[in-house]
């Protein structure tokens, strides 16, 4: 005796997914959605293709010569070529923003811990709006408040810093005859810390949520400690997930701009020196302070600058992207 298999509820479905009443809907979805992904794409590729066209002329003026008084932003006596200029700004681009990853990556990771963790619930609750309420404040706020409050705080630290420790370059003081001002690098890698520090704790938090809780019931179940079990369960399940957050921080402080711009005293110069002024500067604080008074070839300069920011930026995500896939399948980063 034979006995015909039932059709199984997949191959009914196939068989009529063509005229069910749902399918238009789904295939309009589904083209909304692929449009969606492609704009992307084209967004990307839009900008890219204005920085390299409009950056062009200048890099094709500035290459081997001196761009000298064609453009209006530049003095003919500093004799700086455009590349130099942009070596010496994504030299202090890079500097604030390595001074604000290391202070803001411990204490955003700290807090992610303590409200994922240790905070009762109403605690944690009302600790997460507030990070959250933070990440909305405009940068200009940040400047200002910088300026007028945490520059003036700072300033006899860092005269503290320069009796003591004034050996080492970072912390040497200013030149005979300069006063300390605070309006130094290491006051706007600190103003960039505060800024990326609900960045990092928000993603940090929802990463060591999502640890799970047979991991974190196993652990203590054999004796360990609340350390010693974020330390063995939620930091390897995070780990790729804190070093995407950090990454994302780090591409916020690398494009900053009034808030940097408000707070320190420009230069251009590849000094070690943190706490004095008239050292540094970032690729978007000189474009912003620039762009108004550039000619026609200063602005295919700066746009020239802003491109190296743009390739910056993306190099810097698709090394977080490249970290996190590594990991992905021991992490719940993704």
């Amino acid at each position: 005796m034979t006995t015909t298999p039932p059709s199984t509820a997949s191959e009914s479905e196939t068989s009529d997914y063509g005229t069910h009443p749902g399918a238009r809907a789904n295939s309009v979805f589904k083209g909304l959605s692929t449009g969606a992904g492609a704009l992307i794409l084209v967004t990307l590729a839009a900008v890219a293709t204005f920085l390299l066209a409009e950056a062009w002329p200048a890099v094709q003026a500035a290459s081997g010569d001196h761009l000298g008084d064609e453009v209006s932003f530049i003095k003919p006596e500093d004799g700086q070529s455009l590349m130099e200029i942009i070596g010496y700004l994504i030299y202090g681009t890079l500097i604030m923003s390595i001074i604000a990853l290391v202070i803001a990556t411990p204490v955003s990771i700290g807090i992610a811990l303590f409200i994922s963790h240790y905070a009762p619930r109403r605690l944690a609750q009302t600790l997460g709006y507030l990070i959250d309420l933070l990440a909305a404040v405009p940068s200009v706020v940040y400047g200002l408040w910088g300026v007028a409050v945490l520059v003036p705080f700072l300033t006899p630290f860092y005269q503290f810093l320069a009796d003591y420790l004034g050996f080492i370059p970072l912390f040497a003081a200013p030149e005979s005859g300069e006063i300390f001002t605070g309006r130094v690098a290491m006051s706007a890698g600190i103003v960039l810390a505060i800024m990326i520090l609900p960045i990092i704790t928000a993603v940090s938090r929802e990463v060591f949520l999502q640890t799970p809780v047979l991991h974190e019931e196993a652990a203590l179940a054999m004796g360990a400690t609340r350390w010693e079990m974020i330390k063995m369960a939620v930091f390897p399940f995070g780990r790729s997930g804190m070093i995407g957050a950090t990454m994302l921080g780090l591409g916020r402080a690398l494009g900053e701009t009034m808030a940097v711009l408000m707070i320190i005293s420009p230069g251009l110069t590849f000094s070690p020196y943190l706490l004095q002024p008239n050292q540094h500067n970032t690729v978007a604080g000189y474009i912003a302070l620039q762009f108004p008074e550039a000619n026609s070839m200063g602005v295919n300069s700066l746009i020239a600058m802003g491109l190296a920011l743009f390739v910056i930026t993306l190099l810097v995500n698709m090394l977080a992207r490249w970290i996190v896939s590594r990991r992905s399948e021991f992490s719940g980063a993704n």
